[in-house]
């Protein structure tokens, strides 16, 4: 064999290799491998779809709620992961975000909400018409 072929499976995907030697044994893989320099893969190409007449926007990415509180304006707290050797790496302290069902007097309803545990209990000291009038939330939107 003057050109090594050395064939994968029955699937016609060839190895082949620039420098001309032939595999006898498969104990001779090893030296096959360190031989890396002149590797080419050859596969056969596989029908394709055919194409559509779509525009090629790329395809959005989905919507994710932002952690932010809206009645009280908290979000994430940049810091510093201190390790035992003073070494500084930067990381996220999230806001303490709940979803939860309040009732909404003024509306006669309950009004799902997501916000902070900070929120939560100064709405339970004002009241939620209170909290949403001073943060300028509309909750019939909610």
């Amino acid at each position: 064999m003057t050109m090594a072929m050395a064939m994968a499976s029955s699937a016609s995907c060839a190895v082949s290799f620039r420098n001309s030697f032939a595999l006898n044994k498969p104990s001779d893989l090893g030296f096959v491998t360190s031989q890396l320099s002149g590797i080419r893969i050859c596969c056969p190409k596989l029908p394709t779809p055919p194409l559509t007449a779509s525009p090629s926007f790329p395809t959005p990415l989905p919507i994710v709620a932002r952690r932010v509180c809206p009645f009280t304006g908290k979000k994430s707290n940049r810091a510093n992961k201190v390790s035992f050797s003073n070494h500084k790496t930067k990381k996220l302290q999230f806001v303490n975000l709940q979803y939860k069902r309040i009732w909404w007097e003024a509306g006669k309803r309950y009004v799902k909400l997501r916000l902070s545990t900070k929120a939560l209990k100064t709405i339970e000291k004002n009241g939620l018409d209170a909290v949403a009038k001073k943060a300028g939330v509309d909750l019939r939107k909610k």
